[in-house]
């Protein structure tokens, strides 16, 4: 059963080092899976490592968090070809897609040739959730600060534009991200938005933003505008899932 709205789950977590495993999926993206509304079978979860080149080992390691959750996963890989037959076709029947970091620019170019940002939009409307961490996150919005381009973060804003916002990641744990998401959002580079600590994530239905919420103590969400007395960065109620 999809969703009963195109939903986006964005985050800056959602996966951790894991205990016997590489890797282990943790709340935010639990939290996700219940947003799909899946009851009653094993939840089917579609991995995206796009941003960080369809890396095997990072494929493996996530499909092991995946299975060790109980996940149903899949993954859709674009190097050196697309893994499978109807890109459009596996996404749809999915009830989660989960996006892993890396460079947001590479990946939207990536998916872009591929036509896998329309075939993400249209699993989208029908309920498929999306979401994932980082590049994963900003890939949603209209763009956001990125170190896709170097060590200097430096603004991305072709975004799949899904919802209106820009999008700051990594919002208490990078010393650049708070103040260029300020500075774009103040020129008008990018439009106003919402940044999430390490832990934290934002959920929108359709595109209007419906909560915030976090996995781990004191992760927050922030919502950040340019009004006539400059920038306004607004700290969130943050729901601790």
């Amino acid at each position: 059963m999809p969703a009963d709205a195109p939903t986006i789950l964005a985050t800056s977590g959602g996966i951790k080092e894991g205990r016997r495993t590489r890797l282990s999926f943790s709340a935010l993206t639990d939290y996700a899976v219940e947003l799909s509304g899946v009851t009653g079978r094993s939840p089917r979860v579609c991995l995206l490592a796009t941003a960080l080149g369809d890396n095997p080992a990072v494929l493996h390691q996530l499909s092991e968090a995946a299975q060790e959750r109980g996940f149903a996963v899949s993954h859709l890989s674009l190097f050196p070809m697309p893994n499978v037959d109807d890109i459009a076709e596996h996404l749809l029947a999915q009830d989660v897609v989960w996006v892993m970091g890396g460079s947001v620019a590479g990946l939207l170019a990536m998916w872009r040739l591929h036509g896998v940002d329309a075939a993400l939009h249209d699993a989208w409307q029908a309920g498929v959730v999306m979401t994932g961490v980082s590049a994963g996150s900003i890939c949603w919005h209209v763009g956001g600060p990125t170190d896709s381009f170097g060590p200097e973060l430096r603004p991305v804003t072709d975004g799949l534009g899904f919802v209106p916002f820009s999008n700051g990641v990594h919002y208490d744990a990078e010393s650049q991200r708070r103040p260029l998401l300020q500075r774009l959002v103040g020129d008008g580079t990018l439009p106003a938005g919402y940044a999430t600590d390490d832990g934290a994530g934002v959920v929108y239905r359709g595109t209007e933003f419906v909560e915030a919420v976090a996995e781990t103590d004191g992760a927050a969400a922030y919502f950040v505008a340019a009004t006539d007395d400059g920038v306004v960065e607004t700290r969130l109620d943050t729901r601790k899932l």
